[in-house]
């Protein structure tokens, strides 16, 4: 297949605005598979900020790290995304050039904790403050589940609003996949 899949696409966006030395978030922390990916480009001098509000996730992703000695380049907060903006210090506001989402559920965790559309879309509005310019925000979103279609309406209403001198907006799916396969929506502030 010539087209890219949805998880190595979203890797492919991350990988076109961010090197060595740059700060970035993973705001749905999860097992730490992204997180170990952000810390890999941000290089030893870069910095990653991951949340998630699931001691699963914290412990999950303190292993990968530690088993791959990136611990030190990785701040991991058991707090919303929502919090983001009041938890990466102020003096690197205007400085972060990616952000990615992996909304639903935590994969092996507890299928009823799930990301909600307002925490998501605060967590956005934020991560759209703290971006640097051409900064870019990849959200995948997971909608095999109610919650999951509730919360990819309420994205996909927000998202179509946010005004094009802001940022550009993508959206990038297989439309003839069954069982509701994820998607991407890709910000990229101006």
């Amino acid at each position: 297949m010539k087209l890219e899949r949805i998880l190595p696409f979203a890797r492919s966006l991350l990988q076109t605005a961010i090197k060595e030395g740059d700060i970035v978030v993973d705001a749905t922390m999860g097992n730490g598979h992204d997180t170990l990916f952000l810390a890999k480009l941000v290089g030893e001098t870069g910095k990653v900020f991951s949340f998630d509000i699931q001691d699963d996730a914290l412990t999950n992703t303190t292993l990968r790290l530690e088993e791959n000695q990136l611990s030190k380049r990785v701040y991991l907060h058991l707090k919303s995304h929502s919090e983001l903006e009041n938890t990466i210090p102020k003096q690197l506001h205007g400085s972060i050039t990616g952000a990615i989402f992996n909304l639903g559920y935590l994969p092996g965790g507890k299928k009823e904790i799930v990301t909600k559309p307002d925490s998501t879309i605060a967590a956005i509005e934020q991560l759209l403050n703290v971006l640097s310019p051409e900064g870019i925000i990849v959200l995948v979103i997971y909608h095999g589940h109610e919650e999951g279609a509730f919360e990819r309406d309420e994205l996909l209403k927000y998202v179509s609003t946010i005004d094009q001198q802001r940022a550009h907006v993508l959206q990038y799916r297989f439309i003839n996949q069954v069982n509701n396969p994820p998607f991407i929506i890709a910000i990229e502030k101006r």
